[in-house]
C-alpha cells in the first residue's frame, strides 16, 4: 500500500519564496556597503597581526639596549644609566624610541627613579607619570616613588596620598604595610596621631608578620601616649 504524501502548503511556499526574495534585494541593494565592511575587518585583523609582530620585534630591540642601563642602575651610575655611555641607550632614549613597547614602557620607569636619586624631583614626578601601570608591585613602587618625591619637595600632603594610593594599589605583604608606615610616619610629623594610628593598626591587624608589623606595637603605644 503506498504512503500517503504530506501535503504541501502553498502558502508557506510562497512565504519561502518571498523571504528569499527579499533577501537577494538586500544583498543587491547593498553589496558595495557589505563588501567595504568586509574588507575593513580583514584590513584591521591584518594591522592587527601585523602591528604584533612589529611591536615584538621592537621590544626585543629594547631589551637588547637596556641590558647596559639595568646594569648601570644596578651600580648607582643613575646618570649613565639615564642618559645612556654613547655606546648604549639610557632609559631616557629608551622610552622616547621605544615608547609603545613593554620595555619602552618599563625604562619610563627606570627613568623616573633615577631622577628620584639624582635629586631631580621635579622630573621623577612627571616622568614616573608617563609609566603604564601594568604590574601591581612596579606599579605600586613608582606611585610610592612619586609620594618620596613629594616629600623631597616639602609637600607632605601629596606624599601621604601617594604612599597611601601605593600601598591600596599594591594590597600585598610587602609594598602595602611599606607604604603605610611612610604615611603614619608623615601624619605623626605633621602631629595628625589619630591618622597615623588608624594606619599603624591597620598594619597590625592585616600584616602582623611583615617587616613593619613585627615592630608596629611600639608605634601604636606612642601615638596613643600623643593622643591623649
Amino acid at each position: 500500500m503506498a504512503k500517503n504524501k504530506k501535503d504541501v502548503n502553498p502558502t508557506s511556499i510562497s512565504s519561502v519564496e518571498e523571504t528569499l526574495t527579499r533577501t537577494e534585494q538586500y544583498l543587491e541593494e547593498n553589496y558595495k556597503t557589505l563588501l567595504i565592511g568586509l574588507a575593513v575587518v580583514v584590513i584591521l585583523v591584518g594591522l592587527g597581526w601585523l602591528s604584533k609582530i612589529y611591536l615584538g620585534k621592537r621590544n626585543d630591540e629594547a631589551q637588547s639596549q637596556m641590558f647596559q642601563a639595568e646594569n648601570y642602575f644596578a651600580s648607582d651610575s643613575m646618570k649613565l644609566a639615564l642618559n645612556g655611555d654613547g655606546n648604549y641607550l639610557g632609559f631616557l632614549d629608551i622610552a622616547k624610541s621605544y615608547k609603545f613597547t613593554k620595555s619602552g614602557n618599563l625604562a619610563r620607569y627606570y627613568a623616573g627613579i633615577c631622577y628620584l636619586h639624582l635629586g631631580d624631583f621635579k622630573s621623577s614626578i612627571e616622568t614616573l607619570g608617563k609609566y603604564k601601570k601594568k604590574d601591581k608591585v612596579i606599579g605600586s613602587l613608582s606611585i610610592g616613588a612619586t609620594g618620596d618625591a613629594y616629600v623631597e619637595l616639602g609637600d607632605l600632603d601629596k606624599g601621604i596620598s601617594k604612599y597611601i594610593e601605593a600601598a591600596d594599589y599594591a594590597n600585598n605583604s610587602f609594598n602595602t604595610p611599606l607604604y603605610l608606615m611612610k604615611a603614619g610616619e608623615l601624619y605623626e610629623l605633621k602631629g595628625k596621631f589619630a591618622d597615623a594610628l588608624k594606619l599603624y593598626e591597620r598594619i597590625e591587624s592585616q600584616y602582623p608578620e611583615s617587616t613593619e608589623g613585627t615592630s608596629i606595637e611600639k608605634y601604636i603605644a606612642r601615638v596613643k601616649i600623643l593622643i591623649k
